[in-house]
């Protein structure tokens, strides 16, 4: 069972290119992650309302057309995102830290199993 976070454990994490990774399961699969799929993949509150308020404001905008307004990208949001470091959580997730400075989300080896491509 995929969920089960005993099922499917990381053997390998290995870097490809400048911003992603390659993650090979014990069962032989591979996931393949760049650093911005990750990044907006985020499972930390602070994203998951990020997520929840932009949807609500395409939603919003969908309703008025009128009000459509192309957003203001910061200067990080800019750069290429890269994934800076990686730390185990445990025996069930990692820590993500992402060239903007974020680091607070945990991502289980279930999601990263489940999401990869």
């Amino acid at each position: 069972m995929i969920d089960d976070p005993i099922a499917y454990r990381p053997e390998a994490i290995e870097r490809v290119g400048d911003s992603g990774i390659r993650i090979r399961w014990s069962d032989g699969e591979t996931s393949d992650w760049n650093a911005r799929q990750l990044r907006d993949a985020c499972p930390c509150a602070t994203c998951r309302e990020k997520h929840s308020k932009s949807a609500s404001d395409a939603e919003k905008s969908a309703a008025n057309p009128k009000s459509l307004m192309l957003p203001v990208l910061s200067a990080a949001e800019a750069r290429p995102m890269r994934i800076e470091g990686m730390q185990p959580v445990g025996t069930y997730a990692y820590n993500i830290a992402f060239s903007d400075g974020h680091n607070s989300g945990l991502f289980t080896f279930a999601r990263l199993r489940r999401e990869g491509l």
